[in-house]
């Protein structure tokens, strides 16, 4: 089989294409002939060698992000056969309940080999059936992305209806926390530094735009809209660049959800978010359960993940770079074929 890894994460240009032995799944484990993957913030980080924890595996194949069909099955595989659409989970340990520490450890392209490859063993627990109405590409964009916006807004103290909800650019995250939000009958705000990329928003189903070139303290333009009230939930993809302001545009008693660290680290004064009554959770993806709820709402509303361009998998590092350009909106894609 063909399959991508970074022998030494040095950059995206470091990415090489191999040949192998097809691998073949044991006992409680499936293989998955894989049709195509996605790409997050986090793949960049990783490619430059700099995870959030840990040092890389040697020959690492990237991408948690994938989705394929079952195409053989170990001894002892109940949960599903051959012929299967599936998606992988981002971390294969989480099934349920609250995170633990062991739970990171099985996350897909960074602790352990990712889906950039054309076959993947899973364990049978690891994976989920993607909705029928779904593409393989589609499919592909729900482990991370998806998965991270269904628990943001569900997950924790639930969004309601005619709840506004505040998302921040417009990348894989944020739109799928605006088709949810729109979804469950809420008002959503977006932010960007392109009045297209607003209009594309809009076209989702946003109902203000917000382009924070234009207003840089976007913050003030977020209460206005709002009557000065704030809004109910943040999905703060920025990190300590934005959460100051994501923080005054919530309103009192309002949740920020920290999720992404686009505008590198810092320093975090929770004063505001005291006298605010704020909850501010961090979210690191989410579990199977997740998943497979947000499924459940993807099939009922006949919802589609928003794919800004798809890549065959000859072009990987040229996807790679397309990322790294910030010009997507939703996700980039690689089929693989």
């Amino acid at each position: 089989m063909k399959y991508y890894c970074f022998p030494k994460a040095a950059g995206i240009d470091s990415l090489e294409l191999r040949d192998g032995p097809t691998p073949q799944p044991a006992r409680g484990q499936i293989l998955v002939r894989m049709r195509a993957a996605s790409l997050n913030y986090r793949d960049l980080n990783i490619a430059k060698g700099s995870p959030a924890r840990g040092p890389l595996p040697t020959n690492l194949i990237p991408l948690s992000d994938g989705a394929g069909e079952v195409v053989a099955l170990g001894p002892e595989v109940s949960r599903f056969q051959v012929g299967d659409r599936v998606a992988g989970m981002f971390m294969q340990a989480w099934l349920g309940g609250d995170m633990e520490a062991y739970h990171v450890d099985s996350s897909r392209g960074g602790s352990i080999d990712g889906v950039l490859a054309e076959y993947v063993v899973f364990e049978q627990d690891g994976v989920v059936r993607i909705p029928d109405h779904l593409s393989y590409e589609e499919g592909a964009t729900l482990p991370c992305a998806g998965v991270t916006a269904w628990n943001a807004l569900y997950a924790g103290k639930p969004l309601r209806a005619g709840e506004t909800v505040l998302v921040l650019g417009t990348g894989g995250v944020s739109i799928f926390a605006l088709q949810f939000a729109k979804a469950a009958g809420a008002r959503v705000i977006a932010t960007s530094s392109s009045d297209d990329k607003l209009a594309k928003a809009k076209a989702l189903g946003a109902t203000d735009g917000v382009n924070y070139r234009q207003h840089p303290e976007w913050q003030q333009e977020v209460m206005r809209l709002t009557g000065g009230r704030g809004v109910d939930h943040v999905v703060e993809v920025g990190g300590a660049g934005t959460l100051q302001r994501s923080v005054e545009a919530a309103r009192i008693g309002g949740q920020v959800h920290l999720i992404g660290i686009l505008t590198g680290g810092g320093e975090i004064n929770p004063t505001p978010v005291l006298r605010r009554n704020l909850l501010l959770r961090g979210i690191y993806v989410g579990s199977r359960q997740m998943f497979e709820d947000m499924n459940r709402m993807i099939t009922l509303h006949g919802l589609h993940p928003v794919i800004d361009r798809v890549f065959p998998f000859a072009e990987a590092k040229d996807a790679y770079h397309y990322q790294t350009s910030q010009a997507h909106l939703g996700k980039v894609v690689i089929r693989i074929d």
